[in-house]
């Protein structure tokens, strides 16, 4: 049986009603060492309706990751050529390599009604907070401590010391901007962090201002219900 209700001549179901809304846009960011990439990717193996926003960078390919799929990875000329061109949503400069993502490819999910993910630094989630704002669902990853997080770090085997003691010294700073985000999650049991960014998200995709549906349903309803009570007094 449809749980459709008539709408003036429109079917509204409870799914449409969920499911027509504009996609939001989801932030991860956190010091290096903190985990978000991890809780990133668990998102994308588990969540339908997420995609994942592939960032542009400079920075030399490590072994491990391909082009297209990790970064696009690119030239600083063509790099200056796209953010010429307008082509770039938000861009920064982090441990001498530039990072950004594109503009058009994000503009186009969203408002397809499907999620796209970011894994980007401080900078990169100002700049979205000045030109989408009201899209943006921002949570920052913390560490347990910070001993975890150099232990996370030397862990991972691919970067020299000197370039783990900079990444320390960015946390620095990174950290101090907390509370610009919309939420907190401290990742210090990676199930429980991965469920805890599961749980913002399902309750993000909920709010009233994304869903064109939810707001014909309830004009609806509401429309219904007056011409029945003017009908009873009549």
């Amino acid at each position: 049986m449809s749980d459709a209700k008539p709408i003036r001549g429109t079917m509204v179901s409870a799914d449409q009603a969920e499911q027509e809304r504009r996609g939001l846009m989801l932030v991860l960011s956190s010091p290096s060492g903190a985990g978000k990439s991890t809780i990133a990717r668990m998102l994308l193996e588990r969540e339908s309706n997420l995609d994942l926003s592939i960032s542009v960078t400079t920075r030399p390919r490590r072994s491990s990751e391909i082009d297209g799929v990790h970064y696009h990875f690119r030239t600083r000329e063509q790099f200056e050529e796209m953010k010429d061109k307008g082509e770039l949503l938000e861009w920064a400069e982090v441990h001498g390599n530039y990072y950004a993502t594109p503009r058009g490819p994000v503009e186009n999910t969203i408002e397809s009604g499907k999620d796209i993910l970011f894994d980007i630094d401080i900078q990169g989630t100002f700049q979205l907070y000045d030109k989408m704002r009201e899209d943006v669902v921002s949570v920052f990853i913390l560490p347990p401590s910070i001993d975890e997080m150099k232990a996370r770090l030397r862990g991972r085997g691919e970067d020299p010391e000197e370039v783990i003691m900079r990444r320390l010294e960015t946390a620095v700073g990174e950290m101090r901007h907390w509370s610009k985000y919309d939420y907190v999650v401290v990742n210090e049991d990676l199930e429980r962090a991965y469920q805890n960014v599961k749980a913002i998200l399902k309750a993000e995709r909920l709010k009233q201002k994304r869903s064109g549906a939810v707001a014909k349903l309830m004009d609806g309803m509401v429309a219904d219900l007056q011409d029945e009570l003017k009908g009873r007094e009549g």
